[in-house]
């Protein structure tokens, strides 16, 4: 994934606590077209493995998770 490349739909998810973010997320992305790119931030420490996980149980593309001071971000493709 372009470093600049930006998300076709960005969900904040912080404050809230495993499972809700990944929940949130398959929402998000059964709303979307395939191809479309999902940007999730949260704040749960948990939310590394269920987002990978995730992923690969799913099907849609993990393209990049970032940590940043307690702020996680993914970027999920939309199979």
């Amino acid at each position: 994934m372009d470093q600049n490349q930006r998300a076709d739909m960005k969900l904040d998810a912080r404050g809230l606590t495993c499972p809700l973010p990944l929940l949130k997320a398959k929402q998000a992305l059964n709303g979307m077209d395939s191809g479309l790119v999902l940007e999730v931030i949260c704040t749960d420490s948990g939310s590394v493995r269920d987002f990978q996980v995730f992923s690969e149980q799913s099907g849609h593309q993990l393209l990049r998770s970032k940590e940043d001071e307690g702020t996680y971000s993914y970027w999920l493709c939309k199979k």
